[in-house]
């Protein structure tokens, strides 16, 4: 019997509860972030081998596992998307458009490519194949979300929800540290619109180098941050910080991307 080769490509899944939702698809494969701080036992793979910050999950979300997908694997395009978040590359029905329509008639988020379903199997079709993947890829460097767009500029929205000295030190960051992504990061700031999620799929030699600049400003940021003083939702500070330098990441290096919509599996029925 020929032994079937494993793909070299993958849409890592990371996720906070011992039920991961996933595609049956051997493209996805399952990460428990923050492992070494679950108190559950768990069979799943997680981020606490190897090169690991899994400890530092409450601050870092899943950058602590995509941080651990960097430095144990190597294959040829990488993915990170959320147990409950997926790309889809599939055109929203017609009855779904309809529907959330006649329910939310003011409401941005479909313009904004999240759609919302609390049907797994009935969906679970419409979820990014690899296939989809990987002729996407064929022409585009990247994928990525279809950007959020806010009222206001990325500035003035994280000045309203945190603490903006914190948006000053990484700015100052980079001044010292990449000054030719400078002016890359100020019109981003002064933009209004982002890569949310910290979601999205790429080839390893672009993988490689924006793990490199993404990380070492976020561990220079964390050196300079006094955590106590963060609780509840605001203590995932690096994970906010990351949405916005991922976007000025990407805007700097102008890499062809295809902008997807994500799906967004929230309140489950299983059938």
């Amino acid at each position: 019997m020929i032994a079937s080769k494993i793909p070299d490509h993958a849409i890592y899944v990371f996720f906070y509860k011992n039920d991961p939702l996933i595609s049956k698809e051997s493209l996805y494969r399952p990460i428990l972030a923050g492992k070494s701080l679950f108190k559950e036992p768990s069979n799943y793979p997680g981020d606490d081998t190897g090169d690991n910050i899994s400890h530092k999950n409450q601050y870092y979300s899943e950058l602590t596992g995509i941080y651990w997908v960097w430095k144990n694997t190597s294959l040829s395009i990488v993915g990170a998307c959320h147990y409950r978040r997926f790309f889809t590359n599939k055109s929203m029905p017609l009855i779904y458009k309809f529907k959330h329509w006649m329910l939310h008639p003011f409401s941005r988020k479909n313009s904004q490519g999240l759609w919302y379903s609390r049907n797994l199997e009935k969906h679970r079709k419409l979820i990014l194949s690899e296939s989809e993947m990987l002729g996407i890829l064929e022409e585009f460097d990247a994928i990525l979300p279809v950007p959020r767009k806010f009222k206001y500029s990325i500035e003035r929205h994280y000045q309203k929800y945190h603490d903006i000295t914190d948006l000053k030190k990484v700015r100052e960051i980079i001044s010292e540290r990449y000054p030719d992504y400078l002016d890359s990061f100020d019109r981003t700031m002064q933009s209004n619109e982002m890569y949310a999620n910290n979601m999205f799929v790429m080839k390893q030699e672009h993988f490689q180098r924006f793990m490199e600049w993404w990380f070492d400003i976020l561990f220079r940021f964390e050196e300079q941050t006094q955590l106590e003083k963060y609780t509840g939702y605001q203590q995932r500070i690096y994970g906010f910080m990351a949405e916005r330098l991922l976007t000025v990441w990407f805007r700097h290096h102008g890499l062809k991307a295809r902008e997807l919509p994500l799906l967004y599996f929230k309140r489950l029925k299983y059938n």
